[in-house]
């Protein structure tokens, strides 16, 4: 009989949100929120339809055992921890360190699974990083995002109101402009990214001031995962531009003062 597959960040997420409302303490078989995690991860659009194939995938067994794992794996637990694994510790962490953000990131995913509309969503190459890991919040969470974000209507209607107000379609953060850069073939061109991720804005109707130009570097850069950090603002990502340009280059010493 196939094994179940290992726990993605998607479902380590709901689980921990879980523990976390729970003091930081397991949750039993017979609790009833168990149970409810039990079916939402059976419902969850990834993992290829393992529900179906495994009977065991995500029974109220094994959502109970990942809340110990999670629970006694918590720097402050007295008593020997189960044995876990990396990417438990890597959420226990990111909710230490965030607890409001990541059970904001919680409750959008299951609104989202609520609503049906991220079973409507195909997957994206670009919800990984380089190394092929999703980000802490939930790879679900990326997928969605960036589905928004390529709403071609949003995007005509963002640049339609700066062409009318007179603003130039350049980057927020670096102030790339594609048509002086590339001519005819750059003219009218820019991407779009939300200012607000989805776990703070919610789903609410998007709004053309929620919208902010970025170039494709940049863009990239706003969305780029990192240990306990998957998004930045495009503000956020020019504060980073600013401190890299302030370092001396490698190999260079900085001037005397």
């Amino acid at each position: 009989m196939p094994r179940s597959p290992a726990w993605t960040h998607d479902e380590l997420l709901l689980a921990c949100a879980l523990v976390v409302e729970n003091g930081w303490n397991e949750l039993r078989e017979g609790d009833l929120r168990v149970l409810d995690l039990s079916d939402l991860l059976r419902s969850l659009p990834i993992h290829q339809g393992a529900a179906r194939t495994i009977p065991k995938f995500r029974s109220i067994g094994s959502v109970s055992r990942k809340t110990s794992d999670l629970a006694s794996n918590h720097p402050a637990y007295v008593g020997t921890p189960t044995r876990g694994g990396r990417l438990d510790r890597e959420m226990i962490s990111a909710f230490i360190a965030r607890p409001t953000e990541m059970l904001l990131a919680a409750a959008a995913l299951r609104q989202g699974v609520g609503t049906g509309e991220l079973y409507t969503i195909p997957p994206d190459p670009d919800e990984l990083d380089e190394e092929g890991n999703s980000a802490v919040e939930g790879r679900l969470l990326a997928r969605w995002a960036l589905h928004r974000e390529r709403n071609r209507g949003l995007r005509a209607r963002k640049i339609a109101q700066a062409t009318k107000l007179g603003r130039p379609l350049q980057c927020a953060v670096c102030d790339f402009d594609f048509g002086s850069a590339y001519g005819d073939l750059g003219v009218g061109y820019i991407e779009v990214h939300h200012q607000l991720p989805l776990h703070v804005s919610g789903l609410r109707e998007t709004k053309l001031d929620d919208l902010a130009f970025l170039c494709a570097n940049c863009h990239r850069m706003c969305h780029k995962s990192r240990a306990g950090e998957s998004w930045r603002t495009p503000s956020a990502l020019r504060t980073e531009m600013v401190k890299s340009a302030s370092r001396p280059a490698p190999g260079r010493e900085a001037p005397d003062a």
